[in-house]
C-alpha cells in the first residue's frame, strides 16, 4: 500500500497539546495524529453489532428444532418485562 501525504494546519495551541502528547506517550505526532483520524472514522462506521459478530462465527442458525420467530412474535413476550 503507497502512503499518500496530506498537508494538516493546526492552531498554536491545538499544535502544543499534539506535541506534549506524543512526548507523553514516547511516540512521533504523525502516529498520533493517524491514531486519532483513525478512532474518528472507525466510530463513524460504527462497531459490529453482536449480531454480525454471531452470522460471522457461525452462530447464527446453528441450532435446529427451536422457535423461528422468538424474537420478533409478540405472543412470546407476554409478561416478560411488564410490571
Amino acid at each position: 500500500m503507497k502512503d499518500h501525504r496530506i498537508t494538516v494546519r493546526f492552531s498554536a495551541g491545538m499544535r502544543r497539546r499534539l506535541t506534549a502528547a506524543a512526548r507523553r506517550g514516547g511516540t512521533r505526532e504523525s502516529d498520533l495524529v493517524r491514531d486519532a483520524v483513525e478512532l474518528r472514522l472507525a466510530a463513524e462506521e460504527g462497531s459490529p453489532t453482536a449480531y454480525e459478530h454471531a452470522k460471522k462465527a457461525g452462530l447464527i442458525g446453528a441450532v435446529k428444532g427451536t422457535i423461528r420467530d422468538l424474537s420478533t412474535n409478540p405472543k412470546y413476550f407476554d409478561g416478560f418485562g411488564g410490571s
